[in-house]
């Protein structure tokens, strides 16, 4: 009422009357504050479910192979280059030299290496810089569809083709299983996942460094090489440490190709056996729990553990280092 009247009075006087602001309704703040909270306690816990689960796995492991090194001193574990632990004769233990584990493991890794980095950056470097749109969006898919093949296919196929087709054609004396023809099938599988993020790399780099390039008289190759990879190096850089990481952890391909004799040396047309291999040989004997074959298993995941771990550590500080930041 009272309002009324003075806006009478002012509109009499002359005055112009400026309506005033409705009361402003805060339980729809109110509402949208508690939802944003609660969506961000539950994103915070999803979050930290990966965060506890590695703990716990790291925890898992760090527990059963305490109880393996107070069986086999760490020295003889870290030193040794015989590992018979499967092997048992006239009532002796085996040996548990890890070194034979880790050299296969490197030994498979680099061959896949070998294969897959070239092929992987020619593919990126073809897709980014000279595939047309069309074809590109033929070609990415197909080839990514490789990452979604089982690996024991993989090994099917290196067991059942590189070896007799392709590595006998160059060794004939060749064994039918053999760390090369294993190297060749995981250095396949690996091969999508350095072409997709080198590509992306490449892609994510400015088209003005390119325009630049090509206005000082740069061929198509001179830009790629010259230009594109040095800018997009992290990137590139970053999905070969992740291959590497991901040849390091593969078990079906080895387990079926590379055989079962772990041998300390890097001779490719011999058996190997790998960490991972290893470990699916224990499972597959149906060790004793808590004896010491069953706890060798976990000494093996922690020295894979702490492998791949200094791949990641080498991997972000390399990416650290070699990465351009563009405005």
């Amino acid at each position: 009422m009272d309002n009324r009247i003075a806006t009478q009075a002012a509109t009499a006087a002359g005055t112009p009357v400026i309506p005033a602001d409705p009361p402003f309704d805060l339980s729809g703040t109110r509402g949208r504050n508690v939802s944003e909270r609660v969506i961000g306690g539950l994103l915070f816990l999803c979050g930290s479910l990966s965060i506890l689960t590695t703990i716990g796995i790291v925890l898992v492991l760090a527990v059963e192979a305490v109880q393996f090194f107070r069986l086999v001193s760490i020295w003889e574990f870290v030193s040794g280059t015989v590992w018979t632990a499967l092997f048992h004769r006239d009532n002796r233990p085996g040996e548990f030299g890890v070194w034979p584990l880790v050299t296969g493991t490197l030994t498979v890794s680099i061959i896949a290496m070998v294969v897959a980095m070239p092929l992987g950056l020619m593919t990126a470097i073809y897709l980014s810089e000279y595939a047309p749109e069309r074809a590109r969006a033929v070609l990415k898919p197909t080839l990514e569809l490789l990452a979604g093949v089982p690996t024991i296919v993989y090994g099917f196929f290196a067991l059942s083709f590189l070896t007799p087709a392709v590595v006998k054609l160059f060794f004939p004396g060749v064994g039918a299983f053999n760390a090369v023809a294993a190297g060749i099938a995981v250095g396949i599988m690996i091969l999508p996942l350095i072409a997709s993020l080198s590509e992306d790399a490449m892609r994510a780099v400015p088209r003005s460094l390119r325009e630049g390039a090509y206005a000082l008289g740069a061929t198509r190759l001179e830009v790629s090489t010259r230009i594109v990879v040095p800018a997009a190096l992290s990137g590139i850089v970053a999905s070969f440490i992740l291959a590497i990481s991901r040849a390091a952890g593969e078990t079906m391909i080895v387990v079926l190709a590379a055989g079962s004799r772990p041998q300390f040396g890097f001779n490719v047309l011999d058996q190997a056996q790998t960490m991972t291999a290893y470990i699916v040989a224990v499972v597959g004997g149906d060790p004793a729990y808590g004896g010491i074959i069953y706890l060798s298993m976990f000494a093996v995941g922690v020295s894979l553990f702490l492998l791949t771990l200094v791949l990641n550590i080498a991997s972000q500080s390399l990416v650290r280092r070699f990465r351009e930041v563009y405005d």
